[in-house]
Order: C-alpha cells, then sequence, then structure tokens
C-alpha cells in the first residue's frame, strides 16, 4: 500500500501547506523567529484554523477522525520551514490531540479534545529528570493520593514550552514500594498550578521555544487529573509505553525527515546558483555525486517513516518498524545534513542561510524521542535477540 500514490487528499494538504508557509513563513520572518527563539502565536493560530490539529482526534471529540499518515505529512511539510510551527503543531495535536485521544478518561476527552483539535490546547512533556534521561522507569518525582488530591513533588528536565503549555504531562512515581513499572502514573498538571518554578535551560537546537527545568513543590491537582482517571493510578507505564510511543517516534522521525528534505532543497537550489571555475558547481563532478546520496539517502527515510507511519494508522503491531523508521532516519539525516552544509562550504556555516541551524536540529534527532542506541535495544529485544 505504502508504495501506491498518496490518496488525494493529503495531496491536497500538502499543497495548501505549502502555500500557507509561502505566504505566512517566509524566510526572513523565520530568522526573526529563530533570534527571538519562539514562534509566532498568531501565525500558528491559523494554522490551526486549516482543521491540522484535528488529524489525531476523534470526529466524536471535534476533531477530523485520526489519520496518522496525514498527521505525518503535516509535520514533514511544517519542519521544511524548519519548527516554528511544527513544534507547536506536535505539542498540540501529538501531546495533546494524540495522548488524550488514546489514554485520557472519557471526561478527559470531552473537555480537553475539541480545544485541542482546534489549536487553542497546547501540551509539554513531563518526564525526564536531572538524574534520569532514557531510564523513565527511575524517576524520582513522587505523587500521592490527598483524598481527591494529587500531590507532586520532584523536578523535570528538558519540558520544552512549559513556560506557555497549558497543561504538563508528568510522569510521577506514585507508590515508591511498588513492582518496577507498575509504580507509575501521568498527571496533567495544569501549567499555571501553584507550587510550579522554572528555571530555563540553554539549547542550539529546537529553538522555536525554550526548555526548562520545571520544580514541582507541593503541586496539588485533582485525581480527576490523572491521565486515564482515577482507575489509571500506577497505569502510567502501559499508556507511556504503548501504541502513544510508536506515534512519538513516528512524529519524531518526520521531524527530522522534514528538516533533512530543507537541507537537501537549500543545498540542492545553492549548487546550481554558485558558479566556480566558470560553471555552477552542481556541474562539478563531486558535488554532483554528494548531492544524489544526499536525495538517495533522503527518499530510503521517507520509504522507512511512511511505512512506520502506515501502521500505525492501520492499528496494526509496530514497534520494531516505528523504532527501525526513528534510527534510521534520524542517523541518516545527520549524513545528509552535514553532506548538504558541505557542499554549501562556508555558506553552509553562515547565518545568511539556513543551513546552519538545520544541521544543529539534525544533530540532536537521534537525542530525541528516545536514542539511537535505545532503539537498537528495542529492536533487539523485541526480535528476540538472545542476551
Amino acid at each position: 500500500m505504502y508504495f501506491a500514490d498518496e490518496p488525494d487528499h493529503i495531496i491536497q494538504l500538502r499543497d495548501t501547506l505549502r502555500r500557507f508557509i509561502e505566504r505566512e513563513a517566509p524566510r526572513e520572518k523565520r530568522q526573526t523567529w529563530r533570534d527571538a527563539q519562539t514562534f509566532p502565536r498568531d501565525v500558528f493560530a491559523r494554522l490551526a484554523e486549516l482543521g491540522v490539529c484535528g488529524l489525531t482526534v476523534p470526529e466524536k471529540y471535534g476533531g477530523l477522525g485520526q489519520d496518522w499518515v496525514a498527521a505525518t505529512a503535516v509535520i514533514e511539510e511544517l519542519c521544511r520551514a524548519g519548527l516554528f510551527l511544527a513544534g507547536p503543531y506536535i505539542q498540540c495535536a501529538f501531546y495533546g490531540g494524540g495522548n488524550i485521544s488514546e489514554s485520557g478518561s472519557e471526561e478527559q476527552k470531552a473537555a480537553l479534545l475539541p480545544d485541542a483539535a482546534a489549536g487553542k490546547l497546547m501540551f509539554a512533556y513531563g518526564l525526564s529528570e536531572p538524574d534520569v534521561g532514557g531510564d523513565l522507569a527511575s524517576i524520582k518525582t513522587r505523587a500521592h493520593l490527598d483524598g481527591d488530591t494529587v500531590v507532586v513533588n520532584g523536578v523535570k528536565r528538558w519540558c520544552t514550552g512549559a513556560d506557555w503549555a497549558d497543561y504538563i504531562i508528568c510522569l510521577v512515581n506514585s507508590d515508591p514500594d511498588g513492582q518496577r513499572y507498575r509504580n507509575l502514573s501521568l498527571v496533567l498538571v495544569p501549567g499555571d498550578a501553584a507550587g510550579i518554578t522554572r528555571h530555563e535551560l540553554t539549547h542550539q537546537n529546537l529553538i522555536y521555544t525554550n526548555s526548562f527545568d520545571v520544580y514541582f513543590d507541593e503541586v496539588r491537582v485533582p485525581a480527576d487529573n490523572i491521565l486515564g482517571g482515577r482507575d489509571a493510578w500506577n497505569d502510567g507505564w502501559r499508556r507511556l509505553a504503548g501504541r502513544s510511543l510508536d506515534v512519538e517516534k513516528v512524529e519524531v522521525a518526520a521531524m527530522t525527515f522534514g528538516l533533512a528534505q530543507a537541507a537537501v532543497e537549500e543545498a540542492w537550489e545553492y549548487a546550481q546558483q554558485r558558479r566556480q571555475f566558470g560553471k555552477p558547481i552542481s556541474g562539478h563532478q563531486a558535488v554532483r555525486h554528494e548531492l544524489v546520496d544526499a536525495r538517495t539517502k533522503l527518499e530510503a527515510c521517507r520509504h522507512m517513516l511512511y511505512h512506520a507511519a502506515w501502521l500505525v494508522d492501520q492499528d496494526r503491531p509496530a514497534t520494531v518498524e516505528t523504532s527501525m523508521a526513528k534510527l534510521f532516519v534520524a542517523d541518516t539525516a545527520v549524513e545528509i545534513g552535514l553532506t548538504c552544509q558541505r557542499v554549501m562550504g562556508a555558506y553552509g556555516l553562515s547565518e545568511e542561510f539556513d543551513m546552519a541551524q538545520t544541521v544543529r536540529d539534525l544533530i540532536g534527532m537521534p537525542i530525541v524521542g528516545g536514542s539511537s542506541h535505545m532503539q537498537k535495544n528495542n529492536i533487539a529485544n523485541r526480535l528476540g535477540l538472545a542476551e
């Protein structure tokens, strides 16, 4: 199926998004957003009016019906213009719409999904911690029930957009004496809850916004804010590591693929305009071969990505394929970006072009959303490789 032509609705979606980017996010505007390390709220609001945030939300709750292939295409197209619109789109449609649709209680779905589908509700992840990277089951942030209230204490690291998110999806240890993986819960903590403080972190990639250490000091939220409802207490790992994780791997691979595509497009155009030794540098065999290698790797990434997205969309088992896609696309995209930067020479390091930032973004992608080594371990385990 995934070797067939794209459905008409996705072709039309891509065309709409490309015209939107050309009109609303030209390069000069993106440079301004990059310098300010922010995203344009007004432009995102107009993007949401296209309905794209509803692609992860069932029609019953105000969405367009879940279409993970189409939502993947949205990320790809937006990332060709950097992360300034793709980042908030993911934090709305995937962190919010996807997770609540998959794991929320009926009450949470009814209350939150219509606004997520309309692009009016933003979410941040509160998963990692200062002493905990990929080993999320070892988190130290604690939560306990006090009647009808959840009380949260601890600190989360790399909470992207925690200063403007409506909710932080916070992974907590909810039973310190419980069995590993069965002692975790996910709690929807309002971003403006009393007892929250933030410390800004610096980073050179994903600069559509800032990331933070978020400190929770006796933060109290209703027990109804447990993701999945009160019956989901101590059931957070299953909700985190199930289908939602497959979706996240596709989402990160889509980001990476869109960025890699941007790198190839910029180098491809530059090589035909830049002249050396009496002809465009694209006429020199060394440059031609570099660009063709990059295009070939890009097409391999496309097939890996959309195969995984199709499996998720069909609700088929996809843990191995999504890990493979995330692993292959992330690692290969770094090679693509560095190749394209070499083609542009010194201009590939200049802020006059997009390439320098694109490469910085790409270099981080083998880490984001589960490192490449974690993906390899996951694939080996799932395929039964003896230890």
